[in-house]
């Protein structure tokens, strides 16, 4: 990864690594402003708060599920490059309906009965943008890049979603409402302009009919990859580290506030770590595995995730007997907590090895399948990928409904991660089946 930067610097990858990185910043920006601010400044309770949270997460995944096989065919039979752009262009309306629903928040105007259903629009919206957008970032990798570029150009893009991330947690903590609303909006047209100096991908089996019914063409979709057991356990064990990633970030904010008694910009510190930490993870498997896809490093860094988990949790236990202090706090005296290094520790090392387990399995569902079917393999693992952090997020929520504390939660992604694991042995297995009879 450090010594392949040269791809950056090329047309046939760094308009696609823009476009798609200015997607994940904005994303973000928005999604983690609106949550902030009716966290912090609409809602005083811990179970309103933590409801809140998992309705805007599974808002925001529910058209991955609805829409993504749809979404893998028009990839797959259309030039990629063509939808990038009329994506993009659909960002620009719908991040004036969410910015709108920002602005009338900070005004203190209708706040319940139309900016948060606006906020709540424009993330539902965002979440549609995504689906369509999410198979070509992956499937046209193989199409520009060479077979050995493959790993390299799907970590670049795995690392680049994670600072963009980073650097859109972090201003939605420290940007008030307005100037959210207007960053947000502006971001929108210059991925719009990114997008369109990304070159042709043109299908490679043209002229094949769509199939308009959606459940059944996602049904069809997920069939057909169970086939291929290398890119099917990829998929599991995808899906079940997105679920732990879902119920993570939905218990961030209410966490910060309401367990660690920290302020909202501490909220936002813990989504900036576990982006660095992806990042991190992401750079350290290809400089580990040398360009080659494998899954060889994907068992025991889930398993090292989930002891990480294990010890937030832990973490966070002891520091609700141990610390007491008046108010919210902010970073500075957050950080001067005896406990706090261990906490951020936590964090960061989950997400390192988050990143060294799921980085080689996006790279499975691209190299491991036909080249016509790339997108839709990848519009496969997001069907199965949101349906399962949709449950992930309707579970937290009814946890945080029955009364069930936001620490003790923690613990059920640590368990998740065992069931990961177990996935990726599986997946290797068949890896090396397939190695041995080729």
């Amino acid at each position: 990864m450090l010594t392949s930067t040269y791809l950056l610097r090329r047309r046939r990858f760094l308009p696609l690594f823009a476009t798609q990185l200015l997607n994940a910043f904005n994303d973000n920006l928005f999604k983690t402003a609106a949550v902030l601010f009716v966290v912090y400044s609409v809602y005083n309770s811990e179970e309103a708060e933590a409801q809140f949270s998992a309705i805007t997460s599974g808002l925001f995944i529910l058209p991955f599920f609805i829409l993504s096989a749809l979404a893998g065919q028009l990839a797959d039979m259309r030039d990629k490059a063509k939808i990038i752009r009329r994506v993009k262009a659909a960002e620009i309306g719908i991040m004036a309906v969410g910015g709108s629903g920002l602005l009338l928040a900070w005004q203190g105007v209708a706040i319940e009965t139309l900016a948060i259903p606006l906020m709540m629009a424009g993330i539902f919206a965002m979440g549609v943008h995504s689906t369509f957008f999410g198979p070509i970032k992956y499937a046209i990798l193989p199409q520009h890049l060479r077979s050995d570029e493959v790993l390299v150009g799907t970590g670049w893009v795995e690392a680049g979603t994670y600072i963009a991330v980073l650097a859109g947690t972090i201003l939605a903590g420290y940007l008030s409402a307005e100037w959210a609303a207007l960053a947000v909006f502006v971001t929108a047209v210059i991925g719009f302009l990114t997008s369109r100096h990304v070159p042709p991908a043109p299908p490679h089996e043209p002229g094949e009919p769509l199939d308009w019914h959606l459940i059944r063409s996602s049904i069809v979709l997920v069939r057909n990859t169970m086939h291929q057991r290398e890119v099917f356990y990829a998929i599991l064990a995808i899906s079940f580290f997105w679920t732990i990633g879902a119920v993570l970030f939905i218990q961030f904010p209410p966490l910060a506030k309401n367990v660690l008694m920290a302020g909202k910009e501490v909220a936002s510190l813990f989504l900036v770590i576990f982006s660095v930490g992806v990042a991190i993870g992401s750079v350290a498997v290809n400089a580990l595995l040398k360009g080659e896809v494998s899954a060889r490093y994907s068992p025991v860094s889930v398993l090292f995730m989930g002891a990480f988990v294990a010890a937030f949790w832990f973490v966070c236990h002891e520091w609700t007997a141990d610390v007491h202090h008046a108010g919210l706090m902010t970073v500075g005296e957050f950080i001067a907590q005896p406990l706090a290094p261990l906490v951020l520790l936590a964090l960061l090392m989950i997400a390192v090895s988050g990143g060294m387990f799921v980085v080689p399995l996006y790279a499975f569902l691209t190299t491991k399948c036909e080249r016509s079917q790339a997108a839709r393999t990848v519009a496969a693992n997001n069907i199965v990928n949101s349906g399962a952090m949709v449950l992930g997020s309707i579970l937290a929520g009814a946890l945080s409904a029955v009364g069930v504390p936001l620490v003790e939660q923690v613990l059920l992604s640590a368990v998740m991660c065992l069931v990961s694991a177990w996935l990726a042995v599986r997946l290797y297995r068949a890896e090396k089946r397939a190695l041995a009879a080729a």
